[in-house]
């Protein structure tokens, strides 16, 4: 009797590919582990035998080996039609098992990974009968039949941890090896593979020139279902500078590229043609596949962004840092894990090509440079040519054409409902259940396709215009888009472990006359009602960021300071600490979320507050957008000024826009209301679109 072994189960429809897999999979591992095969065919007792096979095979070769007991069993003679030779399957440190029913419920637990190959009808057929011959064509619908029968019964894909689209042309198990490495269960047996995945090298190219970056992402990016530009839209000058320096353009395209969304409480992670399914909190997801140093920046390369995870920090993950469960329409979090990307640096003026050593890095990097030239050249300039086409255009930087019809937005609540939200949180306040309550609400708009359909590449182009910022994003998931010019970052943590929350509360519109304009910005720094709001969220972010920082480390380098926009003058605080060595990493980005200047004091119970005022999710609103790399650093933003655009599913398009405001005990409901008209108007007024009445 030797150790129990790591069961993977290999299940689909004949003809799915699922014996190739087994094989190819099998392979693979044995380059670390020593591996056993079951092939499910062997025992199945005749062409109508799906049921006793399956019974066969969790009672005479299953069970045994989960004990880790050799198995002895009975082979089919499929040329006799009756049983044929005993046989002995040995245990091993991994045991593949493959076939119809392999992962069927009585298998299930005594399987510690189901895998569901899938693949269409005709290639099913068409690859049984090329294996088999000419034996199988007469009983492939009575097999098919059983299969049916027994799906209907036992719905085996809805329990698989990983289900790969197998298309027979040799990616598939690279794919599914990989995606196995997420599986919690298989982690231990799979050490030498998860080992692997950090011996990463960098390769790194400096570029001397300026390239017109829309043009640029929509060169490389435009057909990509997933992709993430990070755009410091905004000049890196006066004190946004720092934040201003760096945009990062990128898909998960390449043999590293990976897509990820959690959805309450699960993480489904795709790489390639195959996606696998974890449950548990996306920070500690998150912890074990980002919380570590992997890889160091390059030589003379000032950013901190060496490849890693972009995207975004829904909401409705403060489930997991106190909050209560709220379901959201948009995933809780989307990112991509991008193996290859763009970094401009807006101060040097260079453009850095960064790609992961693999058999495709070399040809990526001779688009990516060959990209880059044509968007720095004068015939690739942004006035050249359109940059996308489809749908209506907007004005944008890079088009330069109004839109002849401009969405219609409905507000989420009335003026007066608003007002009466006001009122309560105040109450709220008055019985001493809070200090200040950040609350939101949102306008919306549902478009139709056609000549009405709106391009979410042309709303960014022109929002990035109307608002530049330096935080500015924009984020592709397939069917979800999320263009923002949001100007507050949520926290940043660099690969040293120094720490950064810059909290915005406080907000003036601009104005056109320059006299108009000196008097609003005065007005905001010297606002008694501002000013307590703005330290009351400095106060909360100090505490968050103390539990674990370095003793005596916490400090505010910049409290109350006066920022100006293109449409509004924004009130913000600098606070700064050191990381304690060996913490880690998500657990401290937890800790902040969400953003106190999205949620007001105390956080948690001013959360539960919130949910009850608000009633609705606020989704990718008042989340995070950022990055998360594999040099340790992350940096991130709040998710404000920021559109989300979802398709509806019957081929229209959902706009949603949330907005909101600090409400304390002196707050005025009329200035409050009307503060928040102003945080909008930055965003609509770039769409033609005006903010609802009534």
């Amino acid at each position: 009797m030797t150790l129990a072994p790591v069961i993977i189960a290999i299940d689909g429809r004949s003809g799915a590919g699922k014996t190739t897999l087994a094989i190819e999979l099998a392979a693979r591992l044995r380059e670390h582990h020593k591996v056993s095969l079951f092939h499910l065919e062997d025992i199945y007792p005749g062409w109508n035998g799906l049921a006793a096979g399956i019974e066969r095979f969790v009672s005479t070769v299953l069970a045994p080996l989960r004990r880790g007991e050799a198995a002895e069993w009975i082979s089919w003679d499929w040329a006799k039609h009756y049983d044929g030779q005993a046989r002995t399957t040995l245990p091993a440190e991994i045991v593949i098992v493959e076939g119809v029913g392999a992962a069927a419920t009585a298998a299930r637990p005594l399987l510690d990974a189901v895998i569901w190959a899938e693949s269409s009808d005709d290639d099913r057929r068409t690859r049984a009968l090329t294996r088999d011959g000419g034996t199988y064509e007469p009983f492939w619908d009575q097999w098919a039949a059983q299969e049916e029968d027994w799906l209907a019964a036992d719905p085996v894909p809805d329990h698989a941890d990983v289900r790969v689209l197998n298309r027979a042309d040799g990616t598939a198990p690279a794919d599914v090896l990989l995606a196995l490495q997420y599986l919690p269960a298989l982690a231990p047996a799979l050490l030498p593979e998860l080992s692997a995945r950090w011996g990463l090298r960098l390769r790194a190219e400096r570029l001397d020139c300026v390239p017109d970056p829309a043009r640029l992402f929509d060169d490389l990016y435009g057909r990509s279902r997933n992709a993430v530009w990070l755009d410091s839209s905004l000049p890196p000058e006066g004190s946004a500078a720092e934040r201003s320096r760096f945009s990062i353009l990128a898909d998960d395209g390449g043999s590293f590229g990976q897509v990820v969304r959690h959805r309450s409480g699960v993480t489904l992670l795709t790489t390639g043609t195959a996606t696998v399914e974890t449950a548990g909190p996306f920070f500690r997801w998150l912890d074990g596949v980002w919380g570590r140093r992997a890889l160091r920046a390059p030589e003379g390369y000032a950013c901190e962004f060496t490849l890693g995870w972009l995207g975004y920090l829904g909401y409705e993950l403060k489930r997991e840092t106190g909050g209560s469960d709220v379901t959201s329409g948009a995933p809780d979090a989307a990112m991509i894990f991008a193996g290859r990307a763009v970094v401009l640096d807006h101060v040097e003026h260079t453009v850095w090509l960064l790609a992961l050593e693999g058999p495709d890095a070399e040809e990526w990097l001779a688009l990516a440079r060959a990209a880059v030239t044509a968007a720095a050249s004068p015939a690739g300039s942004a006035t050249a040519r359109p940059v996308s086409t489809g749908g209506t255009a907007v004005e944008s930087t890079a088009v330069g054409t109004g839109s002849p019809t401009a969405p219609f937005f409905a507000a989420r609540d009335s003026e007066l409902a608003y007002k009466a939200k006001i009122a309560e949180a105040q109450r709220e306040i008055a019985e001493g259940n809070t200090y200040e309550v950040c609350l939101t609400t949102a306008v919306t708009a549902a478009l139709g396709c056609g000549p009405d359909a709106l391009d979410p590449w042309q709303v960014y182009l022109a929002l990035r215009r109307k608002n530049p910022a330096p935080f500015a994003s924009y984020l592709r998931f397939d069917g979800l888009n999320v263009a923002s010019t949001s100007p507050e970052r949520f926290l940043r943590i660099a690969a040293d472990g120094g720490m950064r929350a810059e909290p915005i509360k406080g907000t003036r519109p601009r104005a056109a006359e320059p006299d108009r304009d000196e008097d609003l910005r005065r007005e905001l720094e010297s606002s008694p009602k501002d000013r307590a709001e703005n330290i009351m969220i400095v106060d909360l972010l100090r505490n968050d960021l103390s539990h674990f920082a370095v003793a005596g480390s916490v400090t505010v380098s910049r409290l109350c300071a006066i920022e100006s926009y293109a449409t509004v003058h924004q009130m913000v605080s600098t606070i700064d600490a050191k990381l304690k060595p060996g913490l880690p990493r998500a657990e401290a980005v937890a800790a902040c979320f969400p953003a106190g200047s999205m949620t007001g004091a105390p956080k948690i119970s001013t959360m539960a507050i919130l949910d009850r005022l608000e009633g609705e999710p606020r989704g990718v609103y008042s989340g995070a957008i950022g990055y998360f790399s594999l040099s340790g650093a992350m940096d991130t933003a709040v998710a404000i000024r920021t559109l989300v655009i979802r398709d509806d599913g019957a081929g229209g398009t959902e706009l949603s826009l949330g907005i909101g405001g600090a409400i304390t005990a002196d707050s005025s409901p009329q200035e409050e209301y009307d503060e928040i008209r102003t945080k909008a108007f930055g965003v609509l007024s770039a769409l033609g679109a005006e903010f609802p009445e009534g």
